[in-house]
């Protein structure tokens, strides 16, 4: 039996090339971190302070946030294919304008404004689980995933030899270029995935309850939330750590933060490779173990006295690696417990991991000092991976029971 649907690129007729749903999903990642070499040279050009230049993440991540919430049930009434474009089309029109923005106030409202493209993000995932039955869109999220999972590695070095070479209009330049190139592909590779002409609004509101009283759902979300929130914990406190315990340059700094990416990339590729054979729920509990053990491993260590970059970052290829096999398993999940509702799990669900992780990140950044050493975020890690391992488990025992 074939894994994936006969697919024919530049197509519609035929379900989305991998490549397309690998950029729509990708867009949003490179938007996040492709100009953030470029921060501390945009606050001097626009005259303004560090902390207020830092929206320009931290609002285009709320942002996203709240998009996630209220684009799934849209999709699930209007379509994908629509809304796809329509987040690619503003996206375009924000990045100009903020290319051409002289004040911070005006930068900043079209930067957020560029979250619009946070639709694709979550809609990649419906548009998986829309074409392929449940343990299929496992295997092909974690492909979709392993290629965005580049992004983070390879972004901020883009966005640094483009601002090294010319300047940080250059990365917006860039971005526009990118959005329009992907609007074009899925113009042509990317027709309509909803099946009907979806469901009204209001069927939409009386199903909410449907949803949301699924412990299985919840169980699904919490496991992305709390294990994709160690990583934002680290996001969080990975810069003091780097320069501020180890007082590593900043080539080394980008060096060991690109660690957990690359285990993240290898295990989305288990993922991809062995999902259908093992199921999602034993995919999610081997991920959670990875992470629980690599992030143990290097706590016991700290105790015993062994500080050492190596120790701290090099076990984050672990998290990484972890997350990389759990999170499609357990995307795939929680898109699948209500097929009818994929769109509005998948913008609910996005909406919670991003949240969580933004509010884990917060807070791991504020437990750190110099005299705490790394064992504070460290055990963070830890606790939070623990927890996404129970929320797995009690996934399979809810499935057991209802059995």
């Amino acid at each position: 039996m074939s894994a994936l649907p006969k697919i024919q690129f530049l197509d519609r007729t035929t379900p989305p090339h991998i490549f397309t749903l690998v950029l729509i999903t990708g867009m949003s990642a490179l938007s996040i971190s492709i100009f953030l070499p470029s921060l501390a040279r945009m606050t001097t050009y626009f005259d303004t302070e560090y902390a207020i230049m830092q929206i320009a993440l931290s609002g285009y991540l709320a942002s996203t946030a709240v998009l996630q919430v209220f684009i799934g049930p849209i999709s699930d009434r209007y379509g994908r294919r629509i809304l796809v474009l329509g987040s690619l089309a503003i996206f375009v029109v924000a990045t100009i304008g903020a290319l051409l923005a002289t004040t911070v106030e005006v930068f900043l409202f079209f930067r957020i404004m560029q979250a619009a493209v946070a639709t694709s993000m979550a809609l990649g995932r419906a548009i998986v689980r829309d074409i392929v039955s449940q343990d299929k869109a496992a295997s092909m999220i974690g492909y979709v995933t392993m290629g965005t999972a580049l992004v983070p590695m390879f972004g901020p070095m883009i966005g640094g030899a483009l601002e090294q070479a010319f300047d940080w209009h250059a990365t917006f330049v860039f971005l526009a270029l990118a959005g329009m190139g992907t609007f074009v592909l899925c113009y042509f590779d990317l027709g309509e995935t909803v099946a009907g002409k979806g469901v009204s609004f209001s069927d939409q509101i009386k199903s909410y309850p449907e949803l949301l009283r699924s412990p299985r759902f919840w169980g699904y979300v919490s496991c992305a939330a709390f294990g994709s929130g160690a990583f934002f914990a680290l996001l969080g406190g990975s810069s003091f750590v780097a320069s501020k315990i180890y007082g590593l340059s900043p080539i080394w700094s980008g060096i060991a933060l690109g660690a957990p990416a690359v285990g993240y990339a290898v295990g989305n590729y288990f993922s991809g490779r062995f999902s259908i054979k093992f199921g999602i729920n034993r995919m999610a509990l081997i991920g959670t173990g990875v992470t629980i053990l690599g992030l143990g491993a290097s706590a016991i260590l700290t105790f015993a006295g062994l500080d050492h970059p190596l120790n701290f970052f090099g076990f984050c290829v672990f998290l990484g690696l972890g997350n990389g096999i759990m999170l499609p398993n357990v995307m795939a999940g929680s898109i699948s417990v209500r097929p009818h509702l994929a769109g509005t799990a998948s913008g609910l669900g996005g909406a919670i991991m991003i949240g969580g992780g933004a509010a884990l990140s917060q807070f791991a950044g504020g437990i750190l000092t110099v005299e705490s050493g790394t064992l504070p975020l460290q055990l963070l890690m830890l606790g939070v991976s623990v927890i996404a391992m129970l929320s797995v488990l009690f996934v399979i025992w809810r499935e057991k029971r209802i059995a």
